[in-house]
């Protein structure tokens, strides 16, 4: 199956467009775990064993594993969500983005080291250094294209061409009209800009937008959701990660994870 196939499978039997984002910081992990070899493993995965039924993808972040020579735990974490979850996809958020020689190489780890279903991808270096990622077509590719940082207006609201487009605009005509050939492809749109989500969404159609910055970046759900929902009320992954992992502070954390992903889906499935 796919990675689209997946989501749009999870989207319905999850009733669910909420991605949870695992970005483990052992400083904010409960007591019982902080000097665990495998804390990190087992965080997340505990995370993920709790909201599965919640989500319509999980989505880690490969900095918060890779700074404390975790990736091991990553991999055996992507393996534990693909056998005792197999309906949920999981996003390897990475924004690699490098000439075409390199990307291959990136793409192997992503693709076969990690396993992962999809990942993100930087394409700001133009099309051959997407096309290494692009030619694997069962996985999703996922462009940044309007991110949710405040910095990101220094360079994707610029104006391109006669000076009528913005530079993420153009992102998005061009992997809709030329490079999503294999209806793999998907982009990074932040949940802080409702109106660059509607723009997005009108050139794109019914592409799936990756929304990250609700939750603890404050974006709004009623909003995103009017702007970037497609006419089915599918079409968004709404990432939400701080808020669901770090929701508990004690030994029943995942409880407390599981009520506000369930919280968080309940409150985006009222705007659908």
């Amino acid at each position: 199956m796919t990675f689209i196939e997946q989501l749009s499978t999870a989207w319905q039997t999850n009733n669910s467009l909420l991605c949870v984002g695992l970005d483990p910081d052992p400083a904010k992990f409960p007591a019982h775990l902080k000097n665990a070899p495998d804390a990190i493993f087992r965080f997340c995965s505990e995370i993920a064993d709790a909201t599965a039924d919640l989500a319509c993808a999980f989505k880690p972040q490969i900095a918060y594993f890779a700074a404390r020579r975790a990736e091991d735990q990553l991999e055996a974490l992507i393996a534990h969500i693909h056998e005792k979850h197999p309906g949920v996809p999981v996003i390897l958020d990475a924004k690699r983005g490098d000439i075409g020689s390199t990307a291959e190489q990136y793409a192997i780890e992503a693709f076969e080291r990690y396993q992962a279903d999809a990942v993100t991808v930087n394409p700001y270096m133009g099309r051959d250094s997407v096309e290494p990622w692009l030619a694997y077509k069962d996985k999703g590719v996922i462009l940044l294209c309007r991110t949710s940082n405040p910095g990101g207006s220094d360079l994707q609201f610029q104006k391109v061409g006669s000076g009528e487009t913005a530079l993420y605009e153009l992102v998005a005509e061009k992997v809709a009209t030329e490079w999503n050939t294999s209806g793999q492809c998907a982009l990074v749109v932040g949940a802080t800009f409702p109106g660059e989500i509607a723009r997005v969404r009108q050139i794109v159609g019914d592409m799936p937008l990756l929304v990250p910055g609700i939750g603890a970046q404050g974006g709004d759900i009623e909003a995103t959701l009017t702007a970037g929902k497609t006419s089915a009320g599918t079409g968004l992954m709404i990432n939400s990660s701080r808020a669901i992992l770090y929701a508990g502070k004690d030994e029943n954390y995942t409880a407390a994870a599981r009520r506000v992903a369930q919280e968080t889906r309940d409150a985006i499935n009222l705007w659908r």
